[in-house]
């Protein structure tokens, strides 16, 4: 039989904890919705959406109107008569220089610099960071430190080097020889994004590797490959993205026949010939950059993890 006083002691708990449960909930009392660092932060990032939207709306409605509605001068108005006729002007029509075959034929010369620069770019980084993090050797840390030199060097120092080794190849004004500028520029950053995430990987499943007999190549195809995916997509956005909406090498490094899209879109909206067709240049813009914003669309969330997992980390 159980001990009175041992009772009388449980039921005393019993009511304290009772009246402190009846008391209500206790601890910090819950921010409100409308609090002044709520109402800074939300208006601060609705000023920000802003200033990037509203220029984004102009050239969408800009594009769709036709030159009668936009000489009335209300550039914020939606159209009174939706037209696509300058999309495909600005596609197929559009005089970029001699040729008057508008953006089509840019659109393609930047497809096939875009995707072999980003493959190559990208395999022979991922093989660099990935080395660079798990098989160390002699020199390798001078070797990475001339790889983020390289990264850095403002890219007008080396145009007439370039020009020059080039010219001496017999690939320069080709598209392949805009394709191995593009390769090796983007090299040095892609492979400190793969070395960093590669140092982030838990070092044990390398060094099971190893003593299970896996060499350089097996570790590379069979571990570090099927753990990296976030990692390439951050790559491939990055490279994309720079190549696409490269002007400068693209200028430069090739001839009329090979520009790429921007260098066209340049041609197109600088043209002195004939009336200013607000209208075709706004849609030739949203064409040219309508590949990386679908890039950035479809593999997003990728990309914050490729960032959240080690692409900026030391």
């Amino acid at each position: 039989m159980a001990n009175p006083a041992t009772l009388n002691a449980t039921a005393a708990s019993f009511d304290a904890v009772s009246d402190r449960v009846g008391s209500g909930p206790r601890g910090r009392k819950p921010r409100r919705t409308l609090s002044s660092r709520n109402i800074m932060l939300y208006g601060t990032l609705f000023f920000a959406a802003v200033y990037y939207l509203v220029p984004l709306y102009v050239m969408v409605v800009t594009s769709l109107k036709g030159m009668p509605e936009i000489r009335l001068g209300n550039i914020f108005s939606p159209p009174m008569e939706i037209t696509f006729e300058p999309w495909v002007k600005a596609w197929a029509e559009a005089c970029t220089g001699l040729n008057c075959d508008g953006l089509s034929r840019g659109f393609w010369n930047s497809v096939r610099i875009t995707i072999p620069s980003t493959i190559v770019s990208i395999i022979i980084a991922s093989v660099n960071g990935y080395a660079l993090a798990n098989w160390k050797f002699k020199g390798s840390e001078i070797f990475f430190t001339i790889l983020i030199v390289g990264a850095f060097i403002p890219y007008q120092v080396m145009i007439y080097p370039i020009v020059i080794v080039l010219r001496e190849m017999g690939i320069y004004g080709t598209l392949t020889g805009l394709v191995i500028v593009h390769t090796i520029f983007g090299m040095p950053i892609l492979t400190l994004l793969f070395r960093n995430y590669f140092v982030s990987l838990p070092e044990e499943l390398f060094k099971a590797a190893r003593i299970d007999g896996a060499g350089f190549w097996q570790i590379y195809g069979r571990i570090m490959l099927p753990m990296s995916l976030p990692i390439f997509v951050v790559a491939m956005i990055l490279q994309i993205t720079g190549i696409w909406n490269d002007f400068l090498f693209g200028v430069v490094f090739t001839r009329p026949e090979y520009y790429p899209m921007t260098v066209q879109l340049n041609n197109i909206v600088n043209s002195v010939q004939g009336v200013k067709e607000y209208n075709v240049n706004m849609a030739a813009t949203l064409l040219t950059g309508l590949v990386p914003l679908i890039v950035y669309f479809v593999s997003g969330r990728l990309f914050v993890r490729g960032i959240a997992a080690g692409a900026v980390k030391g």
